[in-house]
């Protein structure tokens, strides 16, 4: 991976405080106060946060709340909470096109060299690019990078929708002619005759939990009120929960260097029972990257590429997809 050197990050001395930042994503929803928001092209308002050390109770919280252990190593998915004030700094500044209360998360995708560590000194950059047209609105890559003693690590794209955004009459025109944009990454699994490898029950508790822990408060997720407010009958879980779960059912398989991709469809309405099926492409053998890790690998050597493909849906009906994943071990 290379880190992208040609913007100009403002460095910040700190995460800013998730309570601020909502603040002012509440202030930006009102009409007198809020910035009026244009899609003149692609922010440029980018952010970094050097020194910057993982604190070892937020962790804790953060693996409680999603299943995931806790160990030395970050889950691929953690850095995600940490980089997301910065997602919020990013969406706050005067340039960006689209409201922050209205940015729906539709794609997900990581790559890291190796697991990043509880001890390592992290560098977080975030940045926004590659605005685009979608049939619901308009689309905006968020990319995250967090670099450790100067070599890019782990990086992310997750790519937004504003609903109901538009281009106005000041967007350049190379930025007016992007191709409409799906926000479509992966296919769906066929899974009508398949087993569930596990299903999992999620209620208002834990997706508090999850709040807690990432910050991300947002009404959508932690009240009725808010969650009707955007249509919904009672909150919501977290897309980023769903993901974390996803690679909690398959710990122990992956290897530490990985590239995850996910996508998200329906919501998972609170409270709910989710199934969660996982499929073993050639290079991938069960428990590979356990024995690895103890000295003890059997299993016959292979040129394929490693991979897994996963999925979420309504526990009492497979063809309601909350999510799809696939998992490739990077070489």
């Amino acid at each position: 991976m290379t880190a992208q050197n040609s913007r100009n990050y403002t460095k910040l001395t700190e995460v800013p405080e998730m309570s601020k930042l909502l603040r002012g994503v509440v202030k930006d929803t009102l009409p007198v106060l809020g910035t009026k928001r244009h899609a003149t092209g692609d922010p440029q308002a980018a952010f970094e946060v050097a020194n910057f050390t993982v604190d070892r109770e937020h962790l804790a919280a953060y693996t409680r709340a999603t299943g995931l252990r806790y160990s030395s190593e970050l889950p691929i998915t953690y850095p995600f909470v940490l980089s997301f004030p910065l997602f919020l700094q990013v969406m706050l500044a005067p340039d960006f096109p689209c409201r922050a209360a209205g940015m729906v998360h539709l794609t997900n995708e990581i790559e890291q060299t190796r697991p990043l560590r509880i001890d390592d000194e992290l560098t977080l950059r975030v940045h926004a690019e590659n605005l685009r047209p979608h049939r619901k609105g308009l689309l905006v890559d968020f990319i995250s990078e967090i670099s450790v003693d100067g070599e890019l690590v782990w990086r992310q794209t997750s790519a937004f929708l504003g609903m109901g955004a538009k281009f106005s009459a000041q967007t350049p025109t190379e930025v007016r002619t992007r191709g409409e944009d799906s926000g479509s990454l992966l296919e769906r699994l066929d899974v009508t005759d398949e087993t569930a490898t596990v299903n999992w029950k999620v209620d208002r508790d834990i997706i508090d939990d999850y709040a807690d822990a990432s910050g991300d408060k947002n009404p959508l997720h932690v009240s009725k009120i808010g969650a009707k407010a955007f249509g919904f009958p009672a909150p919501i879980a977290h897309g980023m929960w769903t993901a974390a779960k996803m690679v909690a059912g398959l710990e122990g398989e992956l290897p530490g260097a990985l590239r995850y991709t996910v996508e998200f469809q329906k919501p998972v309405i609170l409270p709910a029972r989710i199934a969660y099926y996982t499929f073993r492409g050639e290079g991938a053998q069960p428990g590979a990257q356990a024995d690895a890790q103890a000295g003890n690998a059997t299993a016959p050597a292979t040129d394929t590429p490693a991979t897994w493909n996963a999925q979420v849906t309504k526990g009492s009906d497979p063809q309601k997809v909350h999510a799809i994943g696939k998992f490739e071990a990077l070489s």
